[in-house]
């Protein structure tokens, strides 16, 4: 039977974290962050000297050595501060499971190490202009040339795009049916000093604005034999595992949200007043807080039941882990709308910080793999469709 209280040593991790959070994510950094869309790099430097990104990757390469419980606190704690500081904190090591899954040892003792000290940053490039949710259309090829492979194509909406060193990329080796497009995928290792590559910064975004977001062009890029992850036209497979994993930390991000905005709201109705009265004096305003609370809740409880599943069976449950993306993000949204409602016109303003979190939370039911996405999944595994 799963238990949800956290250990001693959890709770230690989890007070830590907030202590951070509170401390270095202050409100000018927010919104210097937000308004200039300036990543922070001191204060990612900050959270790495800390282990915090790395607190689920294993000891034997410099990590905490926890698991995704673990992972899950510290990105729930984080976002209840400050949404957008979270996420340029944490995805340091985005992509770092499929690393850890299926990288060469070689690949793996020469990165992972420094991911774990902030010596080195790291993105994953997926996503296409023409392939979002259908992730197996990519176009990027890559072709064996003597003993280097060859990548063209462009990528868009990467993460760490043009901050970090290296970069998992997805890439076609060869032509296949359209119903077997899925098995033509594979990873590759790619620096980002490479002759061919250029990252271009995407401004402009609704939120999370301190996470640096790129488009990347891949013009006859060559990489070493040595550089392909795992084996080749096994990516797709290696990318649904991934998801599985990260969906849960990005439902983690939502409650972290929810949370933090709920608190706003709750602080903010009690020193407001309106017709002389604090609008926390208000039944309405007192139900709506007590039915987002409860929805946080049991949102909260989704996220770590994921969690303490993919702990006791060594795998994510892909059915939970849609379930808690797309329910969490869900409620995040709805949470924030609230809170900025009962903020009224000072929440249109961004000066105050429940702008940034109603902006921030709409991402969640959008990146890895959009709500629509999640539902679809929970619902072929409810009537036995692969």
């Amino acid at each position: 039977m799963v238990d949800f209280t956290f250990t001693e040593e959890q709770e230690d991790i989890r007070r830590a974290a907030k202590e951070f959070a509170e401390k270095e994510f202050t409100q000018e950094l927010a919104m210097e962050c937000d308004r200039e869309e300036k990543y922070p790099r001191e204060l990612v430097k900050k959270c790495a000297e800390l282990g915090f990104h790395a607190v689920a990757i294993p000891e034997e390469y410099g990590g905490g050595g926890y698991g995704p419980i673990e992972q899950m606190i510290v990105m729930e704690e984080f976002s209840a501060v400050n949404p957008g500081l979270a996420i340029a904190c944490l995805t340091p090591i985005f992509g770092v499971e499929i690393l850890l899954n299926h990288g060469s040892e070689e690949q793996k003792e020469n990165w992972i190490p420094k991911l774990c000290s902030g010596e080195a940053i790291m993105g994953m490039a997926n996503t296409e202009p023409d392939a979002g949710s259908d992730a197996a259309s990519i176009k990027t090829k890559a072709t064996l040339d003597g003993d280097e492979w060859v990548l063209n194509g462009t990528k868009q909406f990467i993460t760490n795009g043009t901050v970090a060193d290296f970069i998992l990329v997805t890439a076609k080796t060869k032509e296949l049916e359209w119903k077997d497009r899925h098995k033509a995928i594979t990873y590759f290792l790619v620096e980002t000093d490479r002759e061919g590559f250029k990252a271009t910064k995407i401004t402009g975004k609704l939120g999370i604005r301190a996470s640096d977001t790129a488009e990347i062009s891949l013009s006859n890029v060559r990489v070493p034999k040595g550089n392909m992850v795992g084996e080749e036209g096994k990516g797709f497979y290696y990318m649904m595992e991934f998801f599985d994993i990260t969906r849960v930390w990005v439902a983690a991000q939502a409650v972290g949200i929810a949370r933090g905005a709920l608190k706003l709201a709750a602080d903010y109705v009690k020193q407001r007043k309106a017709f002389g009265v604090p609008l926390a004096s208000f039944q309405y305003i007192q139900f709506r807080l007590a039915e987002l609370a409860t929805k946080i809740e049991a949102a909260r409880t989704l996220t770590y039941r994921a969690a303490a599943i993919q702990v006791e069976q060594g795998k994510p449950d892909s059915m939970l882990s849609s379930m808690a993306k797309w329910y969490a993000g869900e409620v995040a949204v709805e949470t924030c709308d609230w809170a900025l409602q009962f903020h009224g016109g000072y929440g249109y303003i961004d000066e105050y910080p429940i702008n940034q979190f109603y902006r921030d939370a709409k991402i969640t039911e959008i990146y890895e793999g959009a709500k629509e996405i999640e539902k679809l999944i929970v619902a072929r595994h409810i009537l036995g469709v692969k």
